[in-house]
């Protein structure tokens, strides 16, 4: 079975997502003060980006996000607002009621998330 799924964060995603996580980086949201340290722009929150990956392993083993029980992620590159993030990969095992997916998250070229491996609990 192979994952995938392809999001693309608009513009207003960063100040959303600080004000739910409580993640107010000017790096996230104020585009002057990340081109001042160095960043082409802003960037995505990388605990957003983990996020799609979860959803991705979690929609393949049946919807429940409860059936989540451990995800591990390499963050590997800068995630961009109005770019699409496209989360792929399959599963590695499958049995006694449980799945291991292998994923990654990209925009184009651009691996923002490598080597992550998510558990699941399935109903199987």
């Amino acid at each position: 079975m192979n994952v995938e799924l392809k999001v693309t964060p608009d513009k207003y995603l960063p100040y959303r997502y600080a004000g739910a996580s409580g993640d107010f980086n000017p790096i996230h949201i104020d585009r002057e003060f990340a081109e001042q340290v160095g960043l082409p722009s802003t960037i995505l929150h990388g605990l957003w980006s983990m996020a799609q990956v979860a959803r991705a392993c979690t929609n393949a083993a049946g919807g429940d996000p409860r059936s989540l029980k451990r995800l591990s992620v390499q963050f590997r590159g800068m995630g961009f607002p109005e770019q699409e993030v496209a989360v792929t990969g399959s599963v590695k095992e499958e049995g006694d009621g449980r799945m291991v997916i292998a994923a990654e998250a990209a925009q184009g070229d651009n691996r923002i998330i490598r080597n992550a491996e998510a558990e699941l609990r399935t109903s199987s």
